[in-house]
């Protein structure tokens, strides 16, 4: 009798596997579908969170209109070097601001090249310092790499990029003059643009204390 109640269990068990078998063969369908919607939903997450890293804390994606005409004119490029180098627009057309005012051939006193005012060693052999292309490459990379000695702060990054990555682990008061100067307009420039201001303050004032001269040369330049 036992025997039988245990065989009766087992089939009626067997049963409900069987029909769980079933169940699982007609939904599967569905639940395939669930993981592929999900599958996107994440994916377009994950780009929306990088869009907005690029840029910027506000997710200011939009090249700030009080920059000067010789740098707007460098507007679908710069959009395309920020998606490629993932940086923020406005770092990129604040960098090309002070540095040369959209100038291509511009050349330093110190030897700093093009657009972005790179200097000579940062290139390899064979490449052309003053095609914008590679000028601007050779500038993101050190970009990046100051963005990453000042661990994401503005400012630091700024004078890194002037003054050298040395400037990173040193006091305000012991920065050089210029660097001191360069990263304080250049950060309160970019924080203006991010905020998707109409005018800044601080470009005013680097126009006054010799920007003008700066962009002037590359308006002649154009």
């Amino acid at each position: 009798m036992a025997s039988e109640i245990q065989r009766t269990e087992t089939r009626q068990g067997m049963g409900k596997s069987e029909t769980a078998i079933g169940n699982w063969r007609h939904t599967w369908p569905a639940w395939l579908l669930l993981g592929l919607i999900l599958v996107v939903v994440f994916s377009n997450l994950w780009q929306l969170g990088r869009q907005a890293l690029i840029g910027g804390t506000d997710g200011a994606g939009t090249i700030a209109a009080f920059f000067a005409p010789s740098v707007q004119e460098w507007g679908a490029e710069l959009y395309a070097w920020s998606r490629e180098y993932e940086l923020p627009v406005n770092l990129l057309a604040t960098v090309m601001q002070l540095e040369s005012c959209g100038r291509v051939d511009a050349i330093s006193p110190a030897g700093a090249l093009g657009l972005f005012q790179v200097m000579p060693f940062h290139f390899v052999a064979g490449e052309e310092p003053l095609m914008p292309a590679t000028n601007a490459l050779r500038s993101a990379a050190f970009l990046q790499e100051c963005r990453g000695y000042a661990e994401g702060d503005i400012t630091l990054t700024l004078a890194c990029y002037n003054g050298g990555p040395g400037v990173t682990v040193r006091p305000f008061s012991r920065w050089p003059r210029e660097t001191q100067v360069y990263a304080r307009w250049g950060a309160a420039i970019y924080t203006d643009a991010q905020r998707g201001r109409s005018r800044s303050n601080a470009l005013a004032d680097w126009w006054d204390a010799g920007g003008s001269r700066l962009c002037a040369q590359a308006a002649a330049h154009s």
